[in-house]
């Protein structure tokens, strides 16, 4: 069954009925999907959760799954899933050593059926969206979320419309145009693409994921934090750090604790919660760092380009749930970025885009400055898969050495490299 009670403004608390709409009428702040807990301490355990499919569904109590077939066994008739979800969490041993960090481990999101988290959001949205009467799905995208809304509608039947910055990375363009959307490159940034969308979908009769359904959207983040807690074995972590673009992935796995804490799952324990940014567009870690709690727009430049957001919608959201935690935030240049796709790759092969590497930078900075502690079991996020990020470290990385097919000459490569390197140690 369904525990989805309807929407509630996050700002003055007014209820509205389920419905395609996201911004209260009243006081115009976002609205959130509310459930009922009670049924749902009544109905869930750890027992009925393992159960569930090997993916985020297996959490369906505590996600807007709208409506169900009666006595079918199928699960919600409106499901789009493509099996996003249940990705590795893994411990991250040599990482955590160059970090200064003894319990360290990765939740690994880019094993997702796009290679990237935003497939949990979008399966969410485009079930919330057909379970409402939608038959086109749209969005505003960094590259990622475009993507997945063109597979997952791919997969449901849907026409789709994603709209992205002409400048956006090529890997990411012909990720999403390969499933046939109508994609739609606009001259601007992402925060001109998104404006643009809100007024397009007060024209068309579209479920744009994160203007109209993203209350629905949005809960999708959280199966980040509900899987993290299951695969510690029903603990929660001392430390997660996300990447922040709007800052909404942060709040959802503050909140997936918060949930799982409400309904007895998890023992009640403190965690913390540390958000990381590009330095090239990081208004939320400047409010943080100015303490004036003020996010104010910027304009992006820099190579996280998924996480180039200048006015992040969930911005004051996040600063709370960092405060509230006693969390921290940090933002990095682009060459720290790219060093930290290297560190990660290197220590532990995973090969993450440019999200990945500002989440392990950051990390690496709230490590050396203390803010993260040496004991803590820490769980760095990793959103996105190194492959469609490859421009940023084009010229970063290469061929050892070149040589002819003879044997003579890789010996003498390989002992020209045994010198350079003993030299660089003198």
């Amino acid at each position: 069954m369904s525990y989805v009670e309807g929407l509630q403004c996050r700002e003055c608390g007014r209820t509205y009925p389920l419905a395609a709409v996201h911004v209260c009428e009243f006081c115009f702040g976002p609205l959130e999907v509310t459930y009922d807990y009670d049924a749902i301490a009544r109905d869930v355990s750890h027992a009925s959760i393992a159960q569930g499919p090997p993916s985020m569904w297996r959490y369906a109590p505590l996600l807007p799954a709208l409506t169900e077939d009666a006595g079918s066994g199928a699960g919600p008739r409106h499901r789009v899933d493509l099996g996003a979800g249940l990705t590795p969490l893994v411990p991250a041993p040599r990482l955590g050593e160059a970090l200064g960090l003894d319990d360290l481990w990765i939740k690994n999101d880019t094993l997702n059926p796009s290679n990237s988290f935003k497939d949990r959001v979008v399966s969410v949205a485009l079930t919330a969206a057909r379970a409402l009467g939608f038959h086109t799905a749209a969005c505003a995208s960094t590259g990622n979320l475009a993507q997945s809304v063109a597979a997952h509608s791919a997969q449901a039947g849907l026409d789709s419309y994603v709209f992205i910055p002409s400048n956006l990375e090529e890997p990411k363009v012909l990720g999403a145009a390969i499933y046939g959307t109508n994609l739609v490159a606009v001259k601007g940034n992402y925060d001109d693409v998104n404006r643009l969308c809100a007024e397009v979908a007060g024209e068309y009769g579209w479920a744009f994921v994160n203007v109209n359904v993203r209350p629905y959207y949005a809960e999708g983040s959280k199966t980040l934090g509900f899987e993290i807690a299951e695969q510690l074995g029903w603990s929660l972590p001392d430390h997660v750090i996300a990447p922040m673009a709007s800052g909404s992935m942060l709040v959802k796995i503050d909140k997936a604790f918060s949930e799982l804490v409400k309904l007895g799952l998890v023992s009640e324990a403190p965690w913390r919660i540390s958000g990381a940014q590009a330095t090239g567009c990081s208004p939320i870690t400047a409010a943080f760092k100015d303490g004036s709690g003020m996010v104010r727009p910027v304009k992006p430049s820099t190579i996280a380009k998924s996480l180039a957001i200048g006015n992040p919608a969930d911005g004051y959201y996040a600063l709370e749930a960092v405060a509230r935690t006693h969390g921290a935030m940090e933002d990095v240049s682009d060459a720290e970025i790219v060093e930290g796709i290297s560190l990660l790759a290197r220590t532990e092969g995973i090969f993450a885009e440019t999200a990945g590497g500002v989440t392990i930078a950051c990390l690496r900075k709230l490590a050396a400055a203390g803010t993260v502690e040496r004991g803590e079991r820490v769980v760095a996020v990793i959103s996105g898969l190194g492959l469609k990020t490859l421009d940023a470290i084009a010229g970063q990385v290469g061929p050892a050495f070149t040589i002819t097919p003879a044997l003579e000459d890789f010996q003498s490569a390989l002992e020209l490299a045994a010198a350079a390197r003993q030299e660089a140690r003198a």
